[in-house]
């Protein structure tokens, strides 16, 4: 497969991930909202402009809510812009199905501003992207050979997932132990917004019923071998989808990429609970510096490589 296809098939597949997460998160702090005192509004929309890096080394201007707004739109309009450009680059090896649906989201965002888009239905124009984003997913897997191409896709929305959570959880944990490990009233609703932020407040409850306590919250995002939007599950589809696009290029150097993923499910898989607990913040780190190092090695690999080094291969 040539370097510029399986660049632009796994871009357009982060971005949209990453179009979804930013949505995602945003709607369910919207819905939050509701049953939040006035003074935990900016605390609340603070971590969310962390976790989605809304705001790197900028000084926020007016109240939370407001910048959160402004930026998370902006944000989620320019991750499906670049998914559909990065699509449109690739046409002849993605489906028609897979064009036309992002094309349609493509087009939605398009015609929208975002006055109209919060002073109209911001809720509805979140759950449109957030369904829009499934509903392309699905027609991948149901239209598309799972090749080669159809890995590199694979390898970057699971890369997109393991990074985006475990920088959510990192916000939200951060605050939690702050607080010397309290978990009053007010904390309760947090732990359950966290959890609809990753899709995962009912299989949590099916799992461990209602009681809510930080460390199984924890571990059930963290670890979870079955949950979709865990990060171990992540991690372990990634591994995967590098390993089979290692068999079929057949190149030393991909190995190394594979190898990467697989230190970091290693990690996960058996590392103790009680261990990570104890350096909760740091683990988080290690777990985004290590995605950081798979996409640097997988673009050094199969994107931006030497000839030379191809022809060694």
């Amino acid at each position: 497969m040539l370097s510029r296809v399986a660049d632009s098939l796994y871009w357009m597949s982060r971005y949209l991930e990453r179009a979804e997460h930013s949505a995602r998160v945003v709607d369910v702090h919207l819905n939050l909202m509701l049953d939040e005192s006035s003074g935990s509004t900016d605390r609340r929309w603070a971590r969310v402009i962390s976790s989605l890096n809304l705001s790197p080394g900028e000084k926020v201007k007016g109240d939370m809510y407001t910048f959160a707004q402004a930026h998370g739109f902006d944000q989620i309009s320019s991750c499906i812009v670049q998914a559909r450009e990065n699509a449109r680059q690739v046409r002849e090896q993605i489906s028609s199905e897979m064009w036309e649906q992002l094309n349609r989201l493509f087009l939605e965002v398009r015609r929208m501003g975002i006055a109209d888009v919060w002073d109209e239905q911001p809720l509805d124009f979140l759950r449109s992207v957030k369904e829009s984003s499934h509903l392309f997913q699905g027609i991948t897997d149901s239209t598309m050979n799972h090749g080669e191409g159809w890995q590199f896709i694979q390898a970057g929305r699971f890369l997109e997932r393991a990074f985006a959570t475990a920088k959510l959880l990192d916000v939200h944990f951060r605050d939690y132990l702050d607080a010397d490990g309290a978990m009053d009233s007010s904390m309760h609703l947090e732990w359950i917004g966290l959890l609809r932020s990753c899709t995962a407040f009912e299989a949590y409850c099916k799992v461990y019923t209602a009681d809510l306590r930080p460390e199984r919250v924890a571990e059930f995002l963290l670890l979870n071998s079955e949950f979709p939007h865990s990060i171990r599950f992540a991690v372990d589809q990634l591994q995967q989808s590098l390993e089979c696009i290692h068999d079929s290029t057949s190149s030393k150097k991909s190995g190394r990429v594979a190898k990467l993923a697989g230190r970091l499910r290693a990690e996960l898989s058996f590392t103790p609970l009680e261990e990570i607990m104890a350096g909760l913040h740091e683990f988080f780190e290690t777990v985004r510096d290590q995605c950081s190092q798979i996409h640097t090695a997988t673009n050094q690999v199969y994107v931006s490589y030497q000839v030379e080094a191809a022809l060694e291969a």
